[in-house]
């Protein structure tokens, strides 16, 4: 890592996933077309792909293999890839949320909304949108004896997250459902809020 970087600019480099070993390619497809190979530019996300002598070419009695005709494994995860070869995750392709033809990374709000000294913790799901296709909401869990409303959380989140990616609501809940190894099930979220209809 080089020398010269602040504090900040050391944390965010070490929080990413680094780079890939000898012999294995990454790189990230266009979300909608994934013929498109995107720039590794360190701003452009897309569906991250992987291709080497130890990826799985096909799972244990499948039916047909895992990669397509040119040996590319569709991860599932959504990435950055930086100029200098280093991967950075920012959600899973399940999660993202298409608004107006423009991807939304659930992570990423999720993330700004825990920012909040009010918030336990909290979830993007994307929600059918008569106008935009899916528009974000967010479910949160508030911390205890705290009594934060919608209108201050969206404002909070219009200062870290482009303004069109704040949630047009926000849902407070009790609990988030969790899977077996203690993450978010956005699975049964979704499930649960499958018949949401916006208030305006």
């Amino acid at each position: 890592m080089p020398t010269d970087l602040s504090f900040e600019e050391q944390v965010t480099v070490k929080a990413m996933q680094g780079r890939p070993p000898f012999g294995v390619e990454l790189r990230c497809v266009d979300l909608g077309d994934p013929s498109v190979v995107l720039p590794r530019d360190g701003k452009t996300s897309g569906a991250l792909q992987i291709r080497g002598p130890w990826v799985v070419k096909r799972y244990f009695k499948a039916d047909k293999d895992a990669v397509d005709a040119d040996g590319w494994f569709d991860t599932g995860d959504v990435a950055l890839l930086h100029p200098d070869g280093t991967l950075q995750l920012t959600d899973r392709t399940k999660d993202v949320i298409k608004s107006g033809g423009e991807w939304i990374s659930s992570v990423e709000l999720e993330n700004a909304a825990v920012g909040h000294p009010g918030v336990a913790e909290a979830a993007a799901i994307g929600i059918y949108h008569p106008k935009w296709d899916e528009r974000p909401l967010l479910v949160v869990v508030r911390k205890p004896h705290n009594d934060l409303g919608e209108a201050e959380l969206r404002d909070y989140l219009g200062q870290h997250v482009a303004k069109w990616w704040v949630p047009d609501e926000v849902a407070f809940v009790d609990e988030l459902p969790h899977t077996g190894t203690g993450k978010i099930s956005k699975k049964d979220l979704r499930d649960t809020f499958r018949d949401y209809r916006w208030r305006a």
